[in-house]
């Protein structure tokens, strides 16, 4: 059951791990909580991270971001956002490390207030392990809500996943034989796996703009100017 308990309106309770809230009350305790950077409310349930390590998510962040926004300065149409949160429904407000968003006719609008809302087509997760709840209760609720393809990199297990929705199942996005994942949502965005793995963001970019280059990434952005 969510919390009902009665608080002065001039007193606002911190955030904690674990604690049940409405989306109202969750948006008004964090954003109270000037010092915190992410927290999350997944199935009514808040998530709050701790301390950022430096190679094992801060460095892998960055080449996400660098790579998705290297496919956004070339497809004229989508829009890359870091760390920015997303209001699925009443119980759900993820804080995703990164999304690749259509911008026009889309599945997610910008509301009033500046927060994404409804589902971006791509998200990706930098996460520790396959006991992250990335893979476990935000899965269900990317697959639920829509989102047609989530990325995982498990860090610790040095291991990248990509899903495909597909009948609204999360199945396996197979990769071809030279280990290179090309997205079916976004033609020409195309990711070494062992380049991203292994920290070589020059050929993880290099492969990228072949997958730029390709007729179904020039395809694509005709697609979206005509939107």
């Amino acid at each position: 059951m969510l919390s009902t308990k009665t608080v002065s309106p001039h007193i606002i309770p911190p955030l904690e791990s674990g604690d049940r809230l409405t989306l109202p009350e969750f948006e008004r305790r964090y954003q109270a909580m000037t010092r915190v950077k992410k927290a999350e409310l997944i199935q009514a349930v808040v998530y709050m991270t701790a301390a950022v390590r430096a190679k094992n998510h801060g460095k892998p962040h960055a080449n996400i971001i660098g790579w998705l926004t290297a496919y956004e300065v070339a497809t004229l149409g989508v829009e890359t956002l870091d760390n920015t949160t997303v209001r699925l429904d009443g119980d759900n407000q993820p804080q995703p490390d990164a999304l690749l968003r259509i911008e026009t006719s889309g599945q997610s609008s910008i509301s009033e207030d500046d927060y994404v809302e409804g589902a971006p087509e791509l998200i990706v997760e930098i996460a520790a392990s396959t006991a992250s709840y990335d893979l476990h209760e935000k899965l269900k609720v990317y697959r639920r809500h829509g989102v047609q393809e989530y990325i995982i990199w498990r860090v610790y297990d040095v291991q990248l996943d990509w899903f495909r929705l597909t009948d609204g199942e999360y199945l396996p996005l197979e990769s071809n034989q030279d280990n290179i994942f090309c997205s079916q949502v976004f033609p020409g965005l195309w990711l070494d796996k062992n380049a991203l793995l292994s920290g070589n963001l020059a050929e993880v970019l290099a492969r990228l703009q072949q997958g730029i280059a390709s007729e179904q990434h020039q395809n694509f952005c005709q697609i979206l100017a005509n939107k």
